[in-house]
């Protein structure tokens, strides 16, 4: 009863500064997955013509977390050491995850085999790390307060992957004089990353003390994995499986429609290829203002009463696009595109709002020995739906034209909505009952 009572005088204010230093973890991952996600294929196309491999080399990232970010946020729920049970995590492997970053440039110079180990490198690390990091900030913050926390952090990591994109990505664009290769293109984004991780990963080891975690008294006992996870599907109460597969849902229409936005801007609206990419850019933006705010609505009217009208609003969003083209047709292309950004900036606020409540409602459920395994089951569904919806969208695309991707999408909303009905925990107000027990 105390932490709760010490929260509420508190609020998110007493606790700003540990959300900041928390979120560098994740404002070192919107730095590099951008820049990853950009120029990666490019350095892979100076060995490989295949589109088709190149696009396997890239799906490595997701099939490594699929495995990774589980087990390793399990594992960090295990780990008792004298600076804590995620930082051991955090500080051997972010460092060599910004090493591997840094490095890869060069190793494109280098060969494609090079390329390649760094590259796996680089993933093994990162997902190894993921999980620990996320798993850090329910430890530190009282359950009250997560939904305005994930926001806090949530922003860190939009703004991230703006300056990923805006900013560092212009140093592609700089020559950099290389010892045996002469002036290259295409280096100093990478290496600045790598020394701004670290310098994120010094800040967080100096100022988060996670031996002072709110329920690091609680119980230092191991919880075998298996064991844990045969608890978390055998409840009688099954709102975590059917969050679970909520957010299956939803990231299946996410990550059916997000790849694609920039071909239907560039194929059926008819933009160039340099303003296509700032179709999916709409949603990154409305992304990092507003995922603060959806924090604090839900503080006032409930996790799951946003998640659910948010979901109702992003299905009404994509239906309203599948008719946009033939709404649109008789207006100018310049028109067509404003209100085309428009409606996907509109996504954007409804999406944070859905993604910033869920982490917390999946916290809540937990115990201090079980943040860890929720943390991974969280990863593992949102990215077995990032493995297995492009295809699948790809495919109505060649069936039935790109229009068809938004229907898809509102289907996939709409079952999520129908899930998250039969969700009845994860509310604020959950942390207090389970404290006064």
């Amino acid at each position: 009863m105390a932490t709760v009572e010490k929260s509420k005088k508190k609020g998110l204010q007493g606790y700003y500064l540990t959300t900041f230093l928390i979120g560098l973890g994740f404002f070192t991952m919107g730095l590099m997955d951008p820049l990853y996600d950009t120029f990666i294929p490019i350095f892979l196309s100076r060995f490989v013509e295949s589109k088709a491999l190149i696009g396997s080399i890239m799906t490595l990232d997701n099939v490594l977390a699929i495995f990774l970010i589980p087990v390793f946020s399990a594992l960090s729920d295990r780990t008792h050491t004298k600076i804590g049970r995620r930082m051991p995590f955090i500080v051997i492997c972010l460092p060599l995850t910004a090493v591997a970053f840094g490095l890869i440039p060069f190793a494109a110079l280098s060969s494609l085999w090079m390329l390649i180990v760094l590259v796996f490198g680089l993933n093994l690390f990162k997902q190894a790390v993921r999980g620990p990091v996320v798993a850090l900030m329910p430890d530190m913050v009282p359950g009250d307060l997560r939904s305005e926390a994930n926001g806090v952090i949530n922003t860190m990591g939009g703004i991230a992957t703006i300056v990923g994109t805006v900013g560092l990505a212009r140093l592609m664009d700089v020559p950099v004089m290389v010892p045996g290769y002469g002036l290259q293109k295409d280096i100093l984004a990478f290496p600045i990353s790598g020394v701004l991780v670290v310098i994120a990963v010094i800040l967080l080891f100096s100022f988060v003390k996670e031996k002072k975690a709110l329920n690091v008294g609680e119980s230092e006992k191991s919880v075998p994995i298996l064991h844990s996870l045969r608890v978390i599907f055998k409840e009688q109460d099954k709102s975590a499986l059917f969050i679970l597969l909520s957010l299956l849902f939803w990231f299946i229409g996410y990550q059916g429609i997000l790849p694609f936005v920039g071909l239907y801007s560039k194929d059926i609206l008819q933009t160039s290829s340099g303003t296509a990419s700032l179709a999916a850019g709409m949603v990154g933006i409305a992304y990092a203002i507003f995922a603060i705010p959806s924090g604090v609505l839900a503080h006032r009217i409930g996790r799951k009463k946003t998640i659910r009208t948010s979901l109702v609003c992003i299905f009404a969003i994509l239906v309203f696009i599948f008719f946009h083209d033939p709404l649109t047709a008789s207006l100018g292309a310049s028109l067509r595109q404003y209100t085309f950004w428009a409606l996907l900036f509109l996504f954007g606020i409804f999406w944070v709002s859905i993604v910033t409540n869920s982490f917390p409602m999946l916290w809540q459920m937990s115990t201090y020995q079980t943040v860890g395994i929720y943390t991974g089951l969280y990863y593992f569904f949102s990215q077995l739906a990032s493995i297995i919806s492009p295809p699948i969208t790809g495919a109505f695309i060649d069936a039935f034209g790109f229009r068809a991707i938004f229907l898809y999408g509102a289907v996939s909303m709409f079952i999520a909505y129908i899930l998250m009905g039969h969700v009845h925990r994860g509310e604020p107000e959950d942390d207090a009952q389970k404290v006064l027990k």
